[in-house]
């Protein structure tokens, strides 16, 4: 019986020792669960933390979005308004061209342009009827020179020698402007008036054609025949009759100074400055129709000049 006894004792011994082992394995599963839970949170945090972060980068990334939007918006807007807006320019364009095209355009005004330009020759024919400038060949005819224009641009007509003053002729007269700048007792006084004649077709043809052409002069003339003067607004040429040349003192004037166009009872320094104002606009009307003055003591060839330009096709055509 007594060996019966022993393994109940030894069971209950092993139950209390189990029992009193199981407090201490509850409180270290308790604490690893503890721990566990201290992780999970730090976790937890750490996510929260960065889904703090991603919200606000979410909401700066959707208002720029929406700024882009709007800015898009504006952008798509004026597109449309300036799509319009050259859709309408467009169309007056076009509207425009057919006008210019049509009967009242562009053709139509070239062909009042070529109607006055047409009308403007058939006025510059009469000036040259009334006062014909023609070139010397001989001393017993003079004719009037046909190839004028080629010998003007090389500077020596068909035979040989340079053009100057004393080989044309206006209405038959020679100008002579050397004896305007050498007077003396012994210069003969026909000569003279003939120039002074010359002198006043020549502005008589010049006042003409600048009216028809309808360009104000520069130096404006008053006509008298043989007695003409030219005007000199600014600035105002002052010359004594000791004067040797053109080389004056020059002074300022509000009005204008007139200069004669002829000798006889006038200072030849002056008279020679009118001739070359009146050369100066000569130059003035070439200029305008677009050709190049022959020279500066060359007024008939000048005249002469202007007058073939404005009567030939070129001048229809510009």
């Amino acid at each position: 019986m007594a060996s019966s006894k022993k393994p109940i004792v030894k069971v209950q011994e092993g139950n209390r020792v189990a029992q009193e082992d199981q407090p201490a394995k509850i409180e270290s599963e308790s604490l690893s669960r503890s721990n566990e839970l201290d992780q999970m949170r730090e976790k937890l945090e750490h996510r929260k933390l960065l889904m703090g972060k991603m919200s606000m980068r979410s909401k700066v990334v959707k208002e720029k979005v929406r700024k882009q939007e709007e800015r898009l918006s504006g952008e798509i807007r004026s597109l449309l308004v300036g799509g319009s807006s050259i859709s309408v320019a467009n169309k007056r364009m076009q509207d425009s061209s057919r006008l210019l095209a049509g009967e009242k355009g562009y053709g139509h005004l070239k062909n009042l342009q070529k109607s006055l330009r047409l009308r403007q020759q058939y006025m510059v024919t009469q000036v040259t009827l009334l006062y014909p400038v023609k070139v010397v060949v001989r001393k017993s005819s003079e004719q009037e020179l046909e190839s004028f224009r080629s010998s003007i641009k090389s500077g020596v007509p068909d035979g040989s020698k340079p053009l100057d003053q004393g080989t044309l002729t206006i209405s038959g007269l020679h100008l002579t402007v050397v004896s305007f700048t050498k007077m003396s007792f012994f210069t003969d006084k026909k000569e003279v008036q003939r120039s002074s004649t010359a002198l006043g077709y020549v502005a008589h043809a010049v006042s003409l054609i600048s009216s028809y052409l309808q360009v104000p002069l520069r130096y404006p003339l008053r006509l008298g025949g043989s007695r003409s003067f030219i005007r000199d607004y600014s600035p105002s040429v002052e010359l004594s009759a000791s004067s040797t040349s053109l080389d004056t003192v020059i002074s300022t004037s509000s009005k204008p100074v007139e200069f004669p166009l002829f000798i006889e009872g006038q200072d030849s320094t002056r008279a020679a400055y009118a001739v070359f104002l009146l050369n100066k606009d000569l130059e003035q009307l070439l200029n305008f129709i677009g050709v190049k003055s022959v020279g500066p003591r060359h007024i008939l060839a000048n005249l002469k000049e202007l007058t073939l330009t404005v009567l030939s096709q070129e001048y229809i055509d510009m």
